[in-house]
């Protein structure tokens, strides 16, 4: 089965010939291996670090979007920056490879990504949809997770006040979320559909791993975001279009992010 100029948007990739899997395997591999793949080793190490320390897990704190020289802000924007940029360097290497790899099709972000704008109005909207579907019960499961001591408090923001802290905050979110999204979901999804996963093993494996690089923060945490990766995934296969994730995923980490540094004086569960 061949895919030509003349597929339809949105249309699944074709499976590719038994010879070329290996190498698609082993570029997974090696995009996950420089970005969330690796994240999700390293946060395994954290949770057994965590969980065999003398400290309850519902006793210690997991630290977001900490400065590196508060003392000198403008470094610390600096650093911020530079951290944004960087994180984003995965993302152009696995579009890179889509177009360069055994491409599902004459390659474009918006045929099989959906990474584009050319529907803003469907992008925001479905992304408001799934922001508030996901929003309110993973602040539940948030809570109910630090009260039966499966997780550790998350302190999601810990910049100074600096004039650029919100807008460094939104960036840092907005990263967040192109980076998972199209690694995740976008890349991941393509590229198993071509080595011949079945759907429901992609759908969980991608939300495994979703789970798994936020282990650091605890189980309550892995269950959200497997969760919250079962959805994504199946609204991209649904949709061909990771915009609206990226637009959810947004709204969630800055609500979160700038959220967390108004009110944490304010409420004392956020401490």
């Amino acid at each position: 089965m061949s895919v030509t100029a003349e597929t339809p948007l949105g249309a699944a990739p074709a499976v590719v010939p038994t010879e070329r899997r290996g190498l698609l395997r082993r570029e997974v591999l090696i995009v996950l291996g420089l970005s969330l793949g690796a994240s999700a080793v390293y946060a395994v190490l954290q949770i057994i670090d965590r969980l065999t320390k003398q400290v309850a897990l519902s006793q210690q704190s997991s630290s977001l979007n900490n400065s590196v020289t508060p003392d000198r802000p403008y470094l610390d924007l600096a650093y911020q920056l530079t951290a944004i940029a960087v994180a984003l360097v995965p993302v152009a290497a696995a579009i890179y490879l889509m177009r360069r790899v055994e491409p599902p099709a004459p390659f474009s972000p918006s045929r099989f990504l959906g990474l584009d704008w050319q529907r803003p109005g469907f992008d925001a909207a479905g992304g408001l949809a799934l922001a508030a579907l996901i929003g309110v019960p993973g602040l539940g499961l948030y809570l109910v997770a630090r009260a039966i001591g499966i997780n550790t408090q998350v302190a999601a923001a810990n910049l100074g006040g600096a004039w650029w802290t919100i807008p460094v905050l939104v960036l840092s979110a907005i990263q967040n979320a192109v980076l998972e999204e199209v690694i995740v979901v976008g890349y991941l999804v393509t590229r198993l559909r071509q080595v011949g996963w079945a759907l429901p093993a992609i759908v969980v494996g991608s939300a495994l791993l979703r789970g798994s690089y936020h282990l650091y923060q605890g189980f309550g945490a892995f269950i959200g975001n497997a969760v919250m990766g079962v959805v994504f995934v199946l609204v991209y296969l649904r949709w061909r279009r990771v915009g609206p994730l990226v637009v959810a995923h947004s709204i969630l980490d800055i609500v979160a992010f700038i959220g967390y540094t108004l009110l944490k004086s304010h409420l004392s569960w956020l401490q």
